[in-house]
């Protein structure tokens, strides 16, 4: 063949490859990206049938109905903490607070006569069934006549502090209502006072003379005691944390005795106390 006839015929010839090279190349792409996300759906549907234990036709209807929902499908796993679902850091909190009456017993009721306490109290849920608690007590006790009349005054007070670590064990955490057992120790402050009518200046707009029973004696001490007692509580409204609560509780403090009057010492109580608990 004449050179003349070679180069056309090349040219033709390099022209109908890359046009073939060009339309194969368009080809198979679309082909490539189906596969790929065939492969892709494929590898979704084996993750949801590992994960949920369903079939991929019948696991990627029910991811997309989450969706549109906006539902997390393990939002539940990743909030649930301990016992508790909800957030993981207040669940786990415990307070309580309260009020009530005390009652003495045994050899203390001709030392100490009825009174009011308040208590309040702050820990950590360890578990669905058991809390600890810090807790504050005070104790306001009225003295009987005949001690206040030996100590030749007129009026009289016993004031009890305290601060005491009680865990708290609660039978039937799920139910509206439960009952639950407590008791612990700690530091104990107690403060008898007697007291006697005294005319003072009262100021306020203005100034006039009034009459207060100011303190004339007393005795304290610091020791240690102790708490044991049973409660009710009942849940409020929805919420599963917030409850009612009434409990009773003997109370022995390991006051000194003051001279010979050996009443003195030991003091025992029952509070008994009505309040909030979360």
């Amino acid at each position: 063949m004449s050179s003349s006839r070679v180069m056309p015929f090349l040219r033709h010839a390099t022209y109908f490859v890359f046009s073939a090279l060009v339309a194969i190349s368009v080809g198979v792409s679309p082909t490539a990206s189906a596969q790929t996300a065939d492969s892709f759906s494929s590898s979704s549907t084996q993750e949801l049938v590992a994960s949920d234990g369903s079939s991929g036709a019948s696991a990627l209807p029910a991811l997309g109905a989450a969706a549109s929902s906006g539902a997390n499908p393990i939002a539940g796993q990743e909030r649930s903490y301990g016992y508790h679902h909800g957030n993981r850091y207040t669940s786990h909190l415990a307070f309580e607070a309260g009020g009530g009456f005390n009652a003495p017993i045994g050899n203390d009721q001709p030392f100490i006569s009825w009174g009011g306490n308040l208590n309040l109290g702050g820990g950590f849920h360890l578990d669905k069934h058991l809390s600890i608690l810090a807790e504050y007590q005070f104790l306001d006790n009225k003295l009987p006549g005949g001690l206040i009349a030996e100590a030749g005054a007129q009026g009289g007070h016993s004031h009890i502090w305290s601060l005491t670590l009680d865990p708290v064990i609660d039978f039937f955490p799920d139910r509206k209502n439960s009952v639950y057992v407590t008791g612990g120790g700690g530091f104990y402050r107690k403060v008898t006072s007697f007291t006697d009518p005294q005319e003072i200046e009262i100021c306020y707009y203005f100034c006039e003379i009034g009459v207060e029973d100011v303190v004339v004696s007393h005795f304290s001490s610091n020791q240690g005691g102790a708490n044991f007692g049973i409660g009710f509580t009942h849940k409020l409204g929805g919420d599963e944390h917030l409850k009612a609560f009434a409990e009773a509780r003997y109370l022995w403090i390991d006051t000194p005795a003051i001279g010979e009057r050996d009443g003195l010492g030991k003091t025992e109580l029952i509070p008994v106390t009505f309040g909030i608990r979360w």
